[in-house]
């Protein structure tokens, strides 16, 4: 598979240096991309990187992920309007173990292949490295006037928020750009991969490999920044970021995520963000046109990359309750699903806490739900609701208002869902 032809077609070059694809065809090389640890695990908004590692692995190369365990206690300045704030060495430890156990989802990097990834941490080879050692060895070959020219910090001193630059940030593109130095001469490593807004410090990192280690075999190649068909921001919800950890983010509310993009976006998602080939992806976009209803580019995405990023149990999982709130004969599915995925697809519903000794006394479900907790006005009510059969626990019709609650009916021990109606929905929370 030709590395340069397959991020083509899939939309995922931004630019490159002249001269990259012809020494890729040369024979197996390595490639690195930087992530910063920030946090304890990685977003979607990390994940074009990743794809472009994992197809870069999947031609036949070495992929370095590196993790900035130094370059991370100073902060980007791309694309930031102001200073990050700056993590410790343990925290900084902490999130590179969870981001690795991430990235084996995606790399191999544990197989005896001569293109077996690597994960590397530029605090390794930069906490020993003096400060007036690195800056008579690697400061005075690139100048101020070649920094300042750089887009992420013109960007930063021209900005409205009037802060400017500290120099710590400053720095910043001296350290990324010595670790591509580094892994150039202890890794054998020949190409940067990284986002658009990254094009300024990765070539001075083959700046500075041309003037350090006389090597003109250096290259980069970025991807461009993903954005949504109608602006707005790529990978943001109402809640936050989208994120790997199921702790963060639920797989079902992972899987909502790609199922909901627009067909323009899944269209252009699909290509990067599986790993389905050109011919596979262009039949489900002539399946989109002739029935959009269907949404077979967006089923598919969601299904690839949430059974990549968690696992298929887990995609079947997300399945199940996305049908919850539209199918009548959902109550198996309900008692099967956790507790994160079941809070998850009832988010924003009216939530009432009970006793759990009213469930063991095996109270009326009449006095529980007008008594206890308000979820009807009356007896009255919930009597004429059921009557109607438009009353239901854990989407099982009730007919009798007056049966005794008893704890089969708890879901994961400590839920009850009370249905009045098609779509009017409590949960009733079990306490001790």
């Amino acid at each position: 598979m030709n590395f340069i032809d397959e991020l083509t077609w899939r939309g995922m070059i931004h630019q490159s240096m002249p001269g990259t694809d012809e020494y890729l065809k040369k024979g197996m090389t390595s490639a690195y991309l930087g992530i910063d640890p920030t946090a304890d695990s990685l977003h979607i908004g990390h994940l074009v990187g990743v794809m472009m590692l994992k197809h870069f692995q999947r031609s036949g190369h070495k992929p370095i992920a590196l993790v900035g365990g130094a370059t991370g206690m100073i902060g980007d300045p791309s694309m930031k309007s102001q200073e990050r704030k700056l993590l410790d060495v343990e925290t900084l430890r902490h999130n590179q173990e969870c981001i690795k156990k991430q990235l084996a989802k995606f790399l191999d990097f544990d197989s005896d292949a001569p293109n077996a990834a690597i994960l590397v941490n530029n605090y390794d080879w930069m906490k020993d490295f003096g400060f007036l050692d690195f800056i008579r060895e690697i400061g005075k070959c690139i100048t101020v006037n070649y920094m300042m020219a750089k887009d992420s910090v013109k960007k930063r001193l021209s900005g409205e928020s009037g802060q400017g630059m500290s120099f710590t940030e400053f720095s910043y593109q001296l350290l990324q750009g010595y670790d591509f130095l580094y892994l150039y001469q202890n890794n054998d490593c020949h190409l940067q991969l990284g986002g658009s807004d990254q094009w300024g410090n990765i070539t001075t990192g083959t700046e500075l490999i041309r003037r350090i280690a006389g090597g003109d075999d250096a290259y980069a190649l970025t991807c461009p920044l993903i954005t949504k068909a109608d602006g707005g921001k790529f990978g943001k919800t109402e809640s936050g970021n989208v994120w790997l950890d199921p702790a963060r983010t639920t797989p079902y509310q992972f899987y909502q995520f790609w199922l909901n993009v627009s067909d323009a976006d899944a269209e252009k998602y699909i290509k990067i963000f599986t790993i389905l080939d050109k011919e596979e992806i262009d039949a489900l976009i002539e399946q989109q046109k002739a029935d959009p209803g269907q949404r077979p580019l967006q089923k598919r995405l969601a299904k690839e990359i949430t059974t990549m990023v968690h696992s298929a149990k887990d995609y079947e999982m997300a399945v199940e309750a996305s049908q919850i709130l539209f199918s009548n004969k959902a109550t198996d599915a309900l008692h099967k699903i956790d507790e994160p995925t079941l809070l998850a697809v009832f988010d924003g519903v009216p939530c009432f806490e009970v006793p759990r000794q009213l469930i063991k006394d095996n109270v009326k479900l009449a006095d529980l739900l007008v008594d206890h907790a308000p979820v009807f006005a009356s007896k009255g009510e919930l009597r004429k609701l059921a009557q109607g059969g438009g009353f239901a626990i854990n989407k099982e019709k009730v007919a009798d208002p007056y049966a005794p609650a008893d704890e089969t009916m708890l879901l994961n021990d400590r839920y009850i869902l009370v249905q009045k109606g098609k779509k009017n929905y409590t949960l009733l929370k079990v306490t001790d």
